[in-house]
C-alpha cells in the first residue's frame, strides 16, 4: 500500500509540474478555475491557472489517473460560502411529497443531494401507495428537461410576468364585465386546495366554468355509478373477471390494484389457495398476460361478452336474463360458475367507456353480492374525474364563438383529445387564451399567453386520491426557470394574495387537519388519513335499456379490420413523452421502445401478407397514419392495435416525430374501439427497436419453471425441473456437483428472491434502476443494434404449441399463449464464470457474495460478457454523456443534475452491470456502524425491490436467520424455489419462486411433461 500511495502522489506531482499538460488540458476538459493572486505574486502556469488551485481541485476528488484519461472531464468543486443549515455535503435529504398527474397518484419520498432531487421512493406511511410506477420514477428526470419554457410568453415571445399579469387581469375583467364566458380546462385535479383556488377564481369571474377531461377516460364508469368511481379491492376477490380493463397496467389505479391483486396470487406451503383471474380483451395487455384464462375478443364483441356473462350468472342464480345476441365461449360458462361459487368474494370490471356496458357490469356485481365487499361505493376514489360530454360541449361552444376566455390548466387537448383538431381551429375565435403548461406544446403554442407552471417537485400542493386520504406536495428544489405555480397565477389574476404556500397551509389547518395533527407533522409525514365514508346506494339499473343499447352497438361478426386503441404502461397518455427514460423503457409485452406500431395477430399478418417492420397506412373517417407492423401473439384476429401517447409535434427533441398520434381515431365518445379501418402496405419498412426479439424459452426448464395450483396442492415441488449430470458414478443432481469455491461470507451474504407469481411485468424496477445507478440512454438505433444499457430487464416468454423435437417450431409462440415475466439482473454467482476470464481482475467476488466491477480497471475485453450465461452485462460502446451523438439528458448541464453522485458515471470501453446497489449497502452498513448496532432486516434495499408494488422482489442478507429472504429460502427450499440454469453449478445468489397458475388445463411456457427423456441434455 505504501508503494502504491507514493506512486500516486509522485504521478500527481509530475502531472502538475508539466506546464504543457496544464495548457493542453484547457482544450480537452475546458477552463480550470482561475485563481491568480496578484497580491502575493503567486506563480501561475501562464494561462491564468494557479498551480496550487489545480492541485486543490485534484485533491478534492479527481484522481490523476482519471485526469490523464482523455475520456473523463474535470469536475469542478465549489465550497459553500454560507452553507444551508439543512444541507450536508454527501448526505442525502428526504422530503415527503406527492405525484399527481392527470389522475395518476402516488405519495412519495424525494431524495435530494446538495439540493438536487435525484430519486423517488414510495411513502410507506401511505395506505394507498404500496410502490410506485415507472412514470412516477421517471418524473424526476422531467424536472431537468431543458426544453421547458423559461418564463412567461405573450404571443410566443418572452415577456415579464408583471406585463403578462397586467394584460391578463385587464382582459379577464373586461370579459367579466360584459358577461363573457370563461372556461378553465384541465385533466383530473386531485388537489382539494387547487379546486378551492379555482372556486375563488370563479367567484371573482362568475361566468367561469371548470371543465375536466381525461385522455384515458372512464367517464362512462363514473356516469353509471352516479357520478363517482368506486373503490375496488382485488385482494378480497377469489374470482376476478376483467373485460378490457388493464387494471395491472393502465386502468384507473394500476399500482394500487397490483398490490391488491398480488395478495391473492402468492402461494406457499402454508397458503395453497389463490385467486382465479379471467381476462377478455382484444390486445395482449399486462393484465391479460398475468391472467389464468385469457380470451381474445374483438372490440365490437365487448358488450356482448358482458351480456353473455350476465345471462350465465343470472341463470345460475335464478334471476331474469336479458335479450342480446348470444356470444358463446366455453370460458363464459366457466367464469360464471366460478363467480357464483365465490359469491361475495367476486369482482367483475370493465374498461369500456360505454355507459350501457358499465350498467350491465354493475348488474353482474349486484347478482354476485360484490357491493360492500370487493366494491366500495361509500368510499369512492377521486381518480379520473373527467366528463366527456362536458368537454365535447366546450369544444362545440368554442367553435361557435361562445367562449371569450379559456385557461388550459396543465392540459393539452389539441393533442390528446379526439376533437383536438377542431379545437385548434376554434382557438383563434377565443379572445383570451392562456396555457399554464410547462412548454409551448400543441395547445400552448396556439394560445395568446403562456404562463408556465412549475414542476411538481418545485411546488406546493396537495392531493386526495379517495375520501379521507390526503397528502402534501412540497418543493424539493427552488424553481430552475422563471416559472410560477398555476395556482399562484389564478390567485394573482383574481386579485387575491398569490402566496399559494400560505393559502395551502391555511386551508389544511382550517378544513382538513382541524386540530387532529399539526401542520408541521403533516408536512413531515406527507400524509394525513381519516376514516371517511359517505352513504351511497347501489345504482338503480335499467338492464333492459342497457341490453337494447348493447344489441344495437355491438356485433358477433364484424366486417373489416377493427382498430383497438390502448395505453402503454410506460408512455401513458404522452404527458412525459419527452422523457428519455420513458421513451427507452421497453413495453412489457412487445419489448419495443422509441415508437408505437400497428400490432396484428399472427393469423391476421398471414392473411394480409404482412411481416414485422412493414410500414402500413391505417385510414378511417378521412384520417390516416403510417406505422410499422408488429406481429403480436395473443391479439384478437381481425384487429390492429395502436398505442396512444406518441406522435407529438411540440414536446421536445426526445418526443417530436416519434410514432404517430392515434387520438383522432378515438371517436366522439372517446371510445377505445376505433371502429373499422382500412390498412394497406406502403412498400416501406421501418425496424422496430426491441430489447427482446425471441418469444419462447424453447422448452428450457432451467429458465422458466411453473405448474398449476392443483398440482402444487398435491406436491409443493411440482413443476421443478431437476437437472442431472452424468459422472463416472452415474447420474447425480447437478446441484450435488461441487466446483471450487474459495469464497467465504463471514458477515453478510446478500441475495434476492423473485416471486414469478407476483411480477406483473410493470417495469417500474427498470426505471428505478436507471435513476439510482446513472444508466445511460442510448437511443433507438443503439437499441436496434442490441446495445441497450439497462441493468435489469424483464424477460417476457410465451408458450409454444410445438413438440420438443420441433426445434424450429418451438421458436413460434402460440396463437393465444401463456406468458411469464422474469426479472433478470446480474445473478451474483458464487462460482461466477465472468470472474475467471477477466485478464485484469476488473470483475471480482466480495466476501459478502457480490460480483463486483472495478470500472477503472476494466479494459473492455468483453470476455466476461461472453462467459455470462444470463447475458446481463452491458458494454459502453460509446461515450454516452456530453456528446451530441447521444443528445439526451447526459448531454446538457441541467439534465446531468439528476446524476446520483454515489455512483460512478461510466465511460467508453467499460463493462457494467447490476451491483445490487452496493452504494446503498455500504451506506446502510456505515449507518449501523455509527450507531454501534447490527443491520436491521429491511433497512437496506435495492432500488428495483423498493419500487415494486407487488413485493415480487425481496432483497436481504441470507446470513441473517431472521431476515425475510432467509425465511423464504428456507421455507421454499423443498418448494417453489429454484435458480435459473443452476445445473451448470455457478451458484447464483438470486432465487426464483416458480410460477403457479390457477387453471385446470396445463399449457405452460416451459412444460416439463413435454420435455421427453433427456432431449434437453
Amino acid at each position: 500500500m505504501e508503494n502504491t500511495t507514493k506512486r500516486y502522489w509522485r504521478g500527481l506531482e509530475e502531472l502538475t509540474n508539466d506546464a504543457d499538460f496544464i495548457k493542453n488540458s484547457h482544450k480537452e476538459f475546458g477552463d480550470m478555475p482561475s485563481a491568480t493572486n496578484s497580491t502575493t505574486g503567486s506563480i501561475t502556469d501562464g494561462s491564468g491557472t494557479h498551480r496550487r488551485d489545480f492541485l486543490k481541485m485534484l485533491g478534492f476528488g479527481v484522481s490523476a489517473v482519471a485526469l490523464a484519461a482523455c475520456e473523463s472531464p474535470v469536475k469542478k468543486a465549489i465550497p459553500y460560502l454560507n452553507k444551508p443549515e439543512d444541507v450536508e455535503p454527501t448526505i442525502a435529504n428526504w422530503y415527503a411529497s406527492t405525484y399527481s398527474e392527470g389522475g395518476d397518484y402516488a405519495s412519495i419520498l424525494v431524495k435530494t443531494r446538495e439540493g438536487r432531487p435525484i430519486k423517488i421512493e414510495a411513502n410507506t406511511l401511505s395506505s394507498v401507495t404500496k410502490g410506485i410506477s415507472a412514470r412516477v420514477q421517471a418524473s424526476v428526470l422531467s424536472l431537468y428537461d431543458n426544453e421547458k419554457l423559461k418564463g412567461a410568453q405573450i404571443a410566443g415571445k418572452p415577456a415579464e410576468w408583471t406585463e403578462a399579469d397586467k394584460l391578463i387581469t385587464s382582459e379577464l375583467a373586461a370579459i367579466a364585465a360584459k358577461g363573457g364566458q370563461i372556461r378553465i380546462v384541465s385533466n383530473t385535479i386531485l388537489s382539494p386546495t387547487t379546486k378551492k383556488v379555482i372556486s375563488d377564481f370563479a367567484n371573482k369571474y362568475p361566468n367561469t366554468v371548470h371543465i375536466s377531461y381525461d385522455a384515458n377516460s372512464v367517464s362512462a364508469l363514473r356516469e353509471a355509478n352516479g357520478g363517482i368511481v368506486p373503490s375496488y379491492d382485488f385482494s378480497k376477490a377469489k374470482t376476478i373477471v376483467s373485460i378490457g380493463a388493464d387494471f395491472l397496467g393502465t386502468w384507473i389505479a394500476p399500482t394500487e390494484f397490483s398490490a391488491q391483486w398480488a395478495v391473492g396470487r402468492k402461494v406457499s406451503k402454508t397458503k395453497r389457495e389463490m385467486s382465479r383471474h379471467y381476462q377478455f380483451e382484444s390486445i395482449m395487455s399486462n393484465t391479460g398476460a398475468n391472467a389464468d384464462y385469457r380470451i381474445a375478443i374483438k372490440p365490437s364483441q365487448e358488450g356482448l361478452v358482458v351480456a353473455a356473462l350476465y345471462n350465465a350468472i343470472a341463470t345460475k342464480t335464478g334471476s331474469a336474463t336479458i335479450t342480446a345476441p348470444k356470444y358463446t365461449n366455453e370460458n363464459i360458462e366457466k367464469a360464471a360458475s366460478d363467480l357464483v361459487a365465490s359469491k361475495g368474494a367476486s369482482l367483475v370490471v370493465s374498461g369500456s367507456n360505454d355507459v350501457s356496458v358499465q350498467n350491465l357490469v354493475n348488474g353482474i356485481n349486484g347478482l354476485l353480492g360484490s357491493f360492500g365487499t370487493t366494491i366500495n361505493l361509500s368510499n369512492s376514489v377521486n381518480y379520473r374525474q373527467g366528463s366527456d360530454s362536458a368537454m365535447n360541449l366546450f369544444i362545440e361552444d368554442a367553435k361557435a364563438g361562445k367562449i371569450s376566455a379559456v385557461v388550459f390548466y396543465n392540459a393539452n387537448p389539441v393533442y390528446d383529445h379526439p376533437k383536438g383538431a377542431e379545437l385548434a381551429a376554434a382557438l383563434p375565435k377565443i379572445a383570451t387564451s392562456i396555457s399554464t403548461n410547462d412548454r409551448a406544446d400543441e395547445t400552448g403554442s396556439l394560445c395568446k399567453y403562456n404562463t408556465p407552471d412549475s414542476h411538481y417537485l418545485e411546488s406546493w400542493n396537495d392531493a386526495s386520491p379517495k375520501a379521507g386520504v390526503y397528502s402534501l406536495c412540497q418543493p424539493t428544489i427552488s424553481t430552475i426557470f422563471k416559472t410560477r405555480q398555476a395556482q399562484s397565477s389564478l390567485l394573482k389574476w383574481a386579485g387575491l394574495n398569490s402566496d399559494y404556500s400560505k393559502y395551502l397551509e391555511s386551508n389544511w389547518k382550517s378544513n382538513i387537519l382541524q386540530g387532529a395533527k399539526s401542520w408541521t407533522q403533516a408536512l413531515h409525514d406527507g400524509v394525513f388519513e381519516t376514516t371517511s365514508t359517505a352513504a351511497f346506494n347501489v345504482p338503480v339499473l335499467n338492464l333492459a335499456e342497457a341490453a337494447a343499447s348493447i344489441a344495437k352497438s355491438y356485433t358477433l361478426e364484424s366486417k373489416g379490420l377493427e382498430l383497438s386503441i390502448y395505453e402503454k404502461v410506460g408512455m401513458g397518455t404522452g404527458v412525459q413523452a419527452n422523457n428519455p427514460w420513458i421513451q427507452e423503457l421497453p413495453e412489457p409485452i412487445s419489448k419495443a421502445c422509441w415508437d408505437n406500431y400497428a400490432s396484428v395477430s399472427q393469423k391476421t399478418a398471414k392473411d394480409l401478407e404482412l411481416s414485422k417492420d412493414d410500414v402500413v397506412e391505417i385510414t378511417a373517417n378521412g384520417k390516416s397514419i403510417t406505422l410499422p407492423v408488429l406481429v403480436q401473439p395473443g391479439q384478437s384476429d381481425g384487429t390492429v392495435a395502436v398505442a396512444i401517447g406518441y406522435g407529438r409535434s411540440k414536446a421536445g427533441k426526445s418526443a417530436d416525430g416519434v410514432g404517430a398520434n392515434v387520438y383522432p381515431f378515438l371517436g366522439k365518445t372517446n371510445s377505445w374501439n376505433g371502429g373499422v379501418v382500412e390498412l394497406k402496405k406502403t412498400g416501406d419498412t421501418r425496424q422496430i427497436a426491441q430489447t427482446q426479439t425471441h418469444n419462447t424459452v424453447m422448452a428450457r426448464q432451467a429458465v422458466v419453471q411453473e405448474t398449476t395450483l392443483a398440482e402444487y396442492k398435491k406436491d409443493v415441488k411440482a413443476g421443478h425441473w431437476e437437472a442431472e449430470v452424468l459422472t463416472s458414478e452415474g447420474k447425480v443432481p447437478a446441484t450435488d456437483i461441487s466446483l471450487w469455491n474459495g469464497h467465504t461470507r463471514p458477515n453478510h451474504s446478500w441475495g434476492m428472491v423473485i416471486d414469478l407469481n407476483a411480477c406483473t411485468g410493470c417495469s417500474a424496477c427498470v426505471v428505478a434502476c436507471s435513476a439510482e445507478n446513472n444508466v445511460p440512454v442510448v437511443g433507438r438505433q443503439e437499441v436496434i443494434n442490441a446495445r441497450e444499457m439497462h441493468w435489469i430487464r424483464i424477460d417476457r416468454y410465451y408458450s409454444s404449441d410445438a413438440e420438443i423435437e420441433d426445434r424450429k417450431g418451438l421458436e413460434v409462440a402460440s396463437e393465444n399463449p401463456e406468458v411469464v415475466f422474469q426479472p433478470m439482473m446480474c445473478q451474483h454467482c458464487n462460482n461466477a464464470p465472468c470472474e475467471t476470464v477477466c485478464p485484469v481482475l476488473a470483475t471480482t467476488h466480495s466476501t459478502e457474495g457480490l460480483n463486483q466491477m472495478t470500472y477503472n480497471r476494466c479494459i473492455g475485453t468483453r470476455y466476461c460478457a461472453n462467459n455470462c450465461p444470463y447475458k446481463v452485462r452491458r458494454f459502453n460502446w460509446f461515450r454516452y454523456y456530453q456528446t451530441d451523438d447521444f443528445d439526451f439528458h447526459f448531454n446538457n448541464d441541467l439534465g446531468r443534475m439528476v446524476i446520483n453522485p454515489d455512483v460512478t458515471v461510466r465511460s467508453r470501453g467499460v463493462m457494467e452491470k447490476c451491483s445490487f446497489c452496493v452504494q446503498r449497502i455500504q451506506a446502510g452498513k456505515l449507518e449501523a456502524k455509527k450507531e454501534k448496532r447490527l443491520i436491521k432486516d429491511g433497512e437496506i434495499n435495492v432500488a428495483c425491490a423498493q419500487t415494486c408494488p407487488t413485493n415480487a422482489l425481496i432483497f436481504g442478507d441470507k446470513n441473517d436467520p431472521k431476515s425475510e429472504i432467509a425465511r423464504i429460502i428456507a421455507e421454499e427450499k423443498e418448494g417453489r424455489s429454484y435458480r435459473v440454469i443452476e445445473e451448470i453449478n455457478i451458484d447464483p445468489n438470486v432465487n426464483y419462486l416458480l410460477k403457479v397458475r390457477n387453471k385446470d388445463k396445463k399449457i405452460l411456457v416451459a412444460d416439463a411433461a413435454a420435455n421427453k427423456a433427456e432431449a434437453h441434455h
